[in-house]
């Protein structure tokens, strides 16, 4: 159980390092007969790859995608769907500093007590690079989320303690920090531009919205809908947590409040997000999740080498001072998969 695969019915495998050969995706579990191209998950790929703005990594990316197999004519197959996106733009030699000592916040530390090697080329298999591999198969998802008429939508919420004070669905992909609120968008990249000059980093909150899932959607106990959720989102590496609905603010409502009430037209309130039981209730599912401030920072901070030696370290190298702009693509794939997979095994169960 290596943990690089996701799903059940509908399946993925990412691959690579950071500052590998390439990184990318097998697909398994693809409907065959579907039209898919690969400008169709270029389309995703460009939303996540680095350089598109001032608050982001200036690592030059192009991410291009090529399908190896799983698509013939136009068409997919029903057979593995591999996609790799070749890395060009590496500089391991930024890194030569730190390769033996662990660096703050990073993963450096428990991947050497796991597999007693690390690589330390932009945190290799630790990066967020892998989430590359994770667009371009969740772009897949969405194509067969799309015959069903579901739709997926996430956007930065909060970034750095500002908050968006209005959902402007427009505004999302017109702001470099794909916030929901234009005004408070231009409040956000000031903010990250001047946490970057000082050579720090902050996090914030993405909020994702699915509409169009059927009502029954979702395995009792153990493979709940919003369980399968938390666990796809929570794999993402800067996400700490995650909350559903009213989230954590039902820990201070009353049942009477909290209760989505029904009548004759359905039900009269969404603070369950859209799933009760750990099944669809057919309503909007909502979600947040907290994402972590950057963990590449240039501010010096203490830590010890391999050997035991303490010692301050910098983290030099070119990384995002925010994550938030380009994980909302990866919140939106990591949702894709987990729909489709249960879509696949709802219709498994029905026969």
């Amino acid at each position: 159980m290596a943990g690089n695969t996701f799903g059940e019915a509908f399946k993925i495998t990412t691959f690579g390092e950071s500052h590998g050969a390439a990184v990318g995706v097998i697909v398994d579990g693809v409907t065959p007969g579907v039209e898919i191209s690969e400008q169709y998950i270029q389309i995703q790929m460009d939303r996540r790859k680095p350089g598109q703005s001032s608050v982001t990594s200036p690592r030059k990316e192009h991410d291009v995608v090529h399908i190896l197999s799983g698509v013939f004519e136009g068409k997919t197959t029903g057979t593995p769907l591999f996609v790799i996106l070749h890395n060009h733009d590496m500089r391991p030699e930024a890194y030569s500093e730190i390769q033996h000592s662990f660096r703050p916040g990073h993963a450096d530390f428990t991947y050497l007590q796991k597999y007693g090697i690390r690589d330390h080329r932009g945190s290799g298999r630790a990066s967020g690079r892998e989430t590359a591999g994770r667009v371009a198969g969740g772009a897949v998802a969405r194509k067969l989320l799309e015959r069903r008429g579901v739709q997926v939508l996430a956007y930065t919420k909060e970034i750095g303690g500002i908050s968006c004070r209005t959902l402007d669905e427009q505004a999302i992909e017109q702001n470099a920090v794909r916030a929901c609120d234009p005004d408070a968008a231009t409040e956000m990249i000031k903010r990250v531009e001047q946490l970057a000059a000082a050579g720090d980093s902050c996090g914030g909150v993405v909020e994702c919205r699915v509409r169009g899932v059927i009502p029954g959607l979702g395995e009792p106990v153990f493979d709940k809908l919003d369980a399968d959720l938390a666990r796809a989102m929570l794999s993402i590496g800067a996400v700490k947590g995650i909350e559903f609905g009213a989230g954590f603010a039902a820990a201070s409502m009353l049942g009477s409040e909290h209760n989505d009430e029904m009548n004759s037209a359905g039900f009269l309130s969404n603070h369950s997000g859209g799933i009760i039981g750990g099944i669809s209730t057919g309503q909007e599912i909502i979600f947040r999740v907290a994402v972590k401030p950057t963990s590449s920072i240039s501010v010096p901070q203490r830590t010890v080498s391999i050997s035991g030696e303490e010692r301050q370290i910098k983290t030099e190298g070119r990384h995002d001072p925010c994550i938030c702009p380009r994980i909302v693509p990866v919140v939106e794939a990591m949702a894709c998969l987990v729909l489709e997979d249960q879509f696949k095994r709802q219709a498994a169960m029905l026969g």
